[in-house]
């Protein structure tokens, strides 16, 4: 790497100038203080403000993560869907563990999560399922997710052919449907000055939420 790709990296700085966050500023429900900062990210605009970086491990013990977007969130936990046959499916499926992260750069915050993970019901799935535009339900089809693929045009191939298939209505695949992750731990960042950020932790002890605030 050059010198000036070197600085790009080691000399950006961005302030962060905000007017911090202390446990009285929170309530004592972690999933509403998620939906106050969601609905905040989602009024200013920002795109995707539910996309969260989902993290596994897989069978050798090796991390993994990948953007997916929640659909859901209830006192059960926050929803996600994908192809059962996919990579992270595969990992959750054999540990069903998962920690997930929201970054809403632009407000200068960001919640971590972590906690088990378990499948929808079916009628869940189906619901969700019905409710996609007709392109995504056939692409969940057609694609055979995490798996090589030859080209571009084999994939089109594939999609043309779920489309003749199905010209009316779009089953949801058995291969395809929601997980659910429900957390034990949640974390809440805001950016502060001089990098001495506010970090409030959630955990669910005794049948209660205890806060604490961590060091930066």
């Amino acid at each position: 790497m050059n010198d000036e790709r070197s600085s790009r990296l080691r000399d950006r700085r961005v302030q962060y100038e905000t007017a911090g966050l202390d446990i009285d500023d929170v309530v004592s429900d972690p999933l509403e203080q998620w939906q106050r900062w969601h609905d905040e990210a989602f009024d200013a605009g920002l795109a995707e403000p539910n996309a969260m970086t989902l993290s596994t491990v897989d069978t050798e013990g090796n991390p993994d993560g990948r953007v997916v977007l929640v659909r859901g969130a209830d006192p059960q936990g926050l929803t996600f869907f994908t192809n059962y046959t996919s990579a992270k499916s595969a990992q959750l499926a054999a540990r069903p563990a998962a920690a997930a992260t929201f970054a809403w750069l632009d407000l200068h915050r960001q919640v971590r999560l972590r906690g088990s993970v378990e499948r929808l019901p079916e009628a869940d799935s189906d619901a969700y399922f019905a409710t996609r535009p007709r392109a995504s339900q056939l692409g969940a089809w057609a694609s055979p997710q995490s798996q090589p693929i030859a080209s571009r045009a084999q994939l089109e191939e594939l999609v043309a052919q779920v489309s003749e298939r199905f010209s009316g209505d779009v089953p949801r695949p058995a291969f395809w449907g929601g997980w659910r992750l429900v957390p034990n731990v949640w974390e809440f960042w805001q950016g502060r000055p001089s990098r001495l950020h506010d970090r409030l932790r959630y955990r669910f002890s005794d049948g209660v939420w205890r806060i604490d605030r961590l060091a930066p």
